[in-house]
C-alpha cells in the first residue's frame, strides 16, 4: 500500500480538525484493496466527547459498521502513534494493521505539559505486546518532509 498516500489524507483530516474548533488529528480505515473505508478527525471539543480521538472514532466507526474477521484485514493510518486509549480500540476492533507518521514521544515534545493532550509516553506496540493479538504496526514512517506537513497544523495550537 501507499503509506504516504494515506498518511498525506490523514494530514488534510486533521488540518480540517482543527478548522472545525478540534485538536489537530486525523485517521482513516483502509481495506486490503486500498480503498478508504472510514475517515475521522478529532472530535472531542465540538462533540464534547472525551474519548473522541480521530482513531478511537475510526474503530468505533468501524465496529459498527464491519465483522471482527473483516476488520483484521484492514490498516488503520494515523498522523500520530495511537495512544493508549486508541491503541485499546484498535485492539478490541479487532483492526490487524496500524500505520502511523509520528510516535507519541515526537507528538509529547510538541503538546509539552498542555492539558489540552496529557500525552502519555508509551508506544503502542508495547500495549499491543500485552494482548494476545499479533497486530502489526508500522511507523513512524515520516519521511523529514511529511513530518514537516505532519506537525505543521500542531505548530502554535499547543501554545
Amino acid at each position: 500500500m501507499d503509506h504516504e498516500k494515506y498518511l498525506r489524507r490523514c494530514i488534510e483530516i486533521s488540518e480540517e480538525s482543527v478548522a472545525s474548533g478540534n485538536n489537530p488529528f486525523g485517521a482513516l480505515l483502509v481495506d486490503k484493496e486500498g480503498n478508504i473505508l472510514i475517515e475521522s478527525g478529532n472530535i472531542e471539543v465540538t462533540e464534547k466527547d472525551i474519548t473522541g480521538h480521530a482513531e478511537t472514532t475510526v474503530a468505533k466507526l468501524a465496529g459498527k459498521k464491519y465483522s471482527k474477521e473483516f476488520l483484521w484485514e484492514t490498516t488503520l493510518y494515523t498522523t500520530a502513534e495511537p495512544c493508549c486509549m486508541c491503541t485499546g480500540a484498535i485492539y478490541w476492533a479487532n483492526i490487524g494493521n496500524v500505520v502511523y507518521g509520528i510516535s507519541e514521544k515526537k507528538l509529547l515534545e510538541l503538546t509539552g505539559s498542555n492539558e489540552k493532550n496529557p500525552t502519555f509516553d508509551v508506544p503502542c506496540r508495547e500495549i499491543i505486546a500485552k494482548g494476545q493479538k499479533n497486530i502489526k504496526v508500522t511507523g513512524p514512517i515520516a519521511s523529514p518532509e511529511l513530518e514537516q506537513a505532519i506537525v505543521k497544523p500542531h505548530m502554535g495550537f499547543w501554545d
